[in-house]
């Protein structure tokens, strides 16, 4: 007598006020993709096919902040159908570049860019989805690393947690042998403030990081902020670089890496 066969799990991506990047990601998995195709369902992937099967789902995977009412709405209902959420990219992670508004005047930027500004349906602030949902892990970048994504999806059909180091950008650069491009060469960098995974790109190139997997946990911005006078940076311009992909997270406390996905 067989046994009956485990139903494939299901997969759905889902998009909010993004680039789409993230979400490319995963369709620049190349050889790693049709594998995974045979591994899960995918059910919902817009920017992969307009085949769409209703929930619920194993697995989401979500790009993108809350920027509208109806976003609101539809991440809660996103959230109800999925068994397990995972958020992909600083958009979603720490409410993306279009957070910055949050420190500012919605009303006043609607009456300037819009020749109708009361046509458009908008909340005062662009968040992470974790401001109006449990998440059950955060994946950081703009956009996220290939690697990382295969992880984390991994991880989920093994049943594990996944393996995502929670440490900095430093790190990746000693592993690399890369010599320190702030201490040797006076060149801002803020490695020692962001969360690793894009495996010190910049650095190796002799460029500065300049923050797009979002800050350490607890990172120590006192002393960052110093050194970055020391490498000759204004006040205005060490504002600015600290007002990028990932403005949000301290407000939003996204700083920190989950990790409590999975069995």
């Amino acid at each position: 007598m067989s046994t009956p066969s485990k139903p494939t799990p299901t997969l759905a991506v889902w998009k909010f006020a993004s680039c789409d990047g993230c979400q490319l990601t995963l369709l620049d998995c190349e050889d790693e993709l049709l594998p995974l195709a045979e591994a899960v369902s995918i059910a919902h992937f817009l920017e992969l096919s307009d085949a769409v099967t209703g929930g619920p789902y194993d697995l989401s995977l979500v790009e993108g902040s809350i920027t509208t009412a109806a976003d609101r709405d539809r991440i809660r209902t996103i959230r109800e159908q999925s068994r397990y959420l995972v958020t992909i990219g600083a958009c979603a992670t720490a409410g993306g570049i279009q957070a910055l508004r949050n420190f500012a005047d919605i009303d006043e930027f609607l009456s300037v860019v819009y020749a109708s500004p009361h046509y458009i349906d908008t909340l005062a602030t662009s968040t992470p989805v974790s401001a109006h949902v449990p998440v059950d892990f955060e994946l950081r970048g703009c956009p996220i690393d290939r690697r990382q994504l295969l992880e984390v999806i991994t991880a989920y059909l093994a049943g594990r947690k996944p393996n995502i180091p929670n440490t900095s950008v430093c790190t990746e650069c000693k592993r690399r042998g890369l010599t320190c491009v702030m201490v040797a060469e006076g060149t801002p960098c803020l490695g020692p403030v962001t969360h690793s995974g894009c495996g010190a790109l910049c650095p190796a190139v002799s460029r500065g990081c300049y923050g797009c997997f979002g800050p350490t946990p607890d990172p120590n911005l006192a002393s960052m902020t110093g050194w970055l006078r020391t490498c000759g940076m204004s006040e205005a311009d060490i504002s600015r670089v600290f007002a990028t992909f990932n403005v949000a997270a301290y407000d939003t406390g996204t700083a920190g890496a989950r990790d409590d996905l999975l069995p």
